[in-house]
């Protein structure tokens, strides 16, 4: 499974981002997709997950209300919406993927997934 990462970039606080993530080299709608990141000196960290169905999501709870993951069966993509960006929201976002072996599965732990792609940054600017 490839997966490439886009949609980065510089925001102002308040302002909105959509990050996509591109699957490759597996049937994806057989994958549970997620959304980590990792700012400087911190270790990363979970933000979103979706099933391979999308019928179940989960967002932490830094970015409930901001935040949303969607998926499009169609163009093989995984999409993470962020609203009113904060400053603390800087880090480069990772996503990543996992075989799902039973219907509704998702991870929000590291070791959850399998397949990482190559990030893409996320700066927040005041």
């Amino acid at each position: 499974v490839q997966l490439q990462a886009s949609g980065g970039g510089l925001v102002q606080a308040g302002g909105s981002l959509t990050l996509a993530c591109a699957a490759s080299g597996h049937t994806f709608n057989t994958l549970y997709m997620g959304w980590f990141r990792q700012a400087p000196g911190k270790e990363r960290e979970f933000v979103a997950t979706i099933s391979a169905s999308g019928g179940r999501m989960f967002v932490v709870d830094a970015g409930k209300g901001r935040f949303s993951i969607s998926r499009d069966s169609a163009k093989n993509t995984v999409y993470l919406q962020m609203n009113n960006l904060k400053l603390e929201d800087t880090a480069v976002y990772y996503c990543a993927a996992a075989r799902s072996t039973e219907s509704g599965t998702f991870s929000r732990i590291l070791r959850g997934y399998d397949y990482w792609g190559q990030g893409t940054q996320v700066t927040v600017s005041s």
